[in-house]
């Protein structure tokens, strides 16, 4: 049986809402082209409550996947909920449609509408002449639930069928950032494949001596350096155990990164647009263009932000452009935080240049002239409980002449 992971579709995801859309739209029917059954790891929404428009755009994708015909479909399921088709169209909900329990999730609706099988914390059987496809699905929780969530479902493989434990997690092995994320060793033993979602960027791996596969997203939402390849989907051969990835028509993101150097801002401005016209093709699809700009800034450093904002927007109809200034450094800031750590800005002391500038605020305000600036600014700098800041400020503001 042929089996199509279509994933991360982010429906609804307003940066770019109109590739979301089409991109999810042109995976699901070259999917539904080549595949016996569909499997969505999670997040086809991008909000745990989409607009009214949004789920309209789900259930017209999915409708007319679901209308197909396939040489597989849906023999049983065994869970809690119900399921309202034999199309072999199998979900389960991401991290961005977790909502409280008991609660009805999105993609809970699809399922409803009978659009889909949400096989979250059940196993769907797909049955393609006397093969058979076992689908155990965990939906996304939090990440520190997560394996207590495996423990407690104890999912088991059917037996005589293809297993296939599908999830929507962080993994420890994929993104070492926190303790919290299960490990592979968590993950239930006795499947022949492993499907997961969550992360945006292809991954292949082993898990208890089987396949772990992870399509990546359809849209582009993190700006991630690895997600400059292309979006797609996989599509996995239970009869071979093979699989390949099928490329979809997604918009160009390309990483750029510019190192300063000690140059001028206006050196840097400069490079960065050089790097913006290398990377404009001329094609129908603006690409999406990342610039970090790196090194030690001299004076004036401070204006690279209203610069490269205005050369976002001078190329506005020809790309998308992203600056990333974190990694920036400038001496002119690094002295000011040591002057602050030493409680001096230009020699005034912090606390005289604080009250200084309330002044000017309260100036600008045209609070009279007898205000009383350094007590109002005494108060809120007093770390006293919120409830008397407040009372002793608008005693201060309301005070008559």
């Amino acid at each position: 049986m042929k089996i199509a992971i279509v994933s991360d579709m982010h429906l609804g995801y307003e940066r770019f809402l109109e590739d979301a859309f089409a991109q999810a739209k042109e995976a699901l029917e070259k999917a539904s082209a080549m595949a016996d059954a569909i499997i969505v790891p999670g997040d086809i929404f991008d909000k745990r409550y989409p607009k009214p428009e949004i789920i309209a755009q789900a259930i017209n994708l999915f409708r007319d996947i679901s209308s197909k015909t396939y040489a597989a479909s849906i023999t049983s399921y065994t869970g809690n909920g119900r399921i309202y088709t034999k199309a072999p169209i199998i979900a389960i909900p991401g991290t961005h449609e977790r909502i409280a329990a008991g609660k009805e999730n999105a993609v809970q609706l699809l399922s409803l509408a009978g659009l889909l099988a949400d096989t979250s914390e059940a196993t769907t059987v797909i049955s393609k002449g006397n093969e058979k496809v076992a689908v155990f699905g965990l939906g996304g929780v939090s990440d520190e639930m997560a394996k207590d969530e495996i423990l407690r479902l104890s999912p088991k493989p059917v037996a005589g069928a293809f297993n296939i434990f599908v999830l929507h997690q962080s993994i420890y092995e994929m993104l070492p950032f926190s303790d919290r994320f299960i490990k592979y060793s968590d993950l239930p033993k006795g499947f022949d494949l492993y499907i997961c979602g969550h992360m945006h960027s292809r991954v292949e791996a082993e898990v208890n001596g089987k396949k772990l596969l992870v399509p990546g997203s359809t849209v582009l939402t993190q700006l991630k350096g690895e997600e400059q390849g292309r979006k797609g989907f996989i599509l996995f051969d239970t009869q071979s155990y093979e699989h390949k990835f099928i490329s979809i028509d997604s918009r160009p993101f390309i990483v750029e990164e510019v190192h300063t150097d000690g140059a001028q801002p206006d050196s840097v401005v400069k490079e960065c647009e050089n790097r913006i016209l290398k990377n404009i093709p001329e094609s129908k699809r603006a690409p999406i263009i990342k610039l970090k700009i790196f090194g030690n800034a001299t004076k004036g450093y401070d204006k690279i932000d209203t610069a490269t904002r205005e050369l976002a927007a001078k190329y506005s109809k020809k790309a998308f452009i992203f600056f990333d200034t974190q990694q920036l450094k400038s001496r002119e800031a690094e002295q000011m935080i040591n002057e602050v750590r030493n409680g001096k800005v230009d020699d005034m002391p912090v606390k005289e240049l604080g009250i200084y500038m309330l002044m000017n605020k309260l100036n600008e305000a045209k609070m009279r002239k007898d205000f009383k600036a350094t007590e109002l600014f005494n108060l809120l700098s007093s770390g006293e409980n919120k409830e008397k800041v407040i009372k002793e400020a608008s005693r201060l503001l309301l005070e008559e002449d």
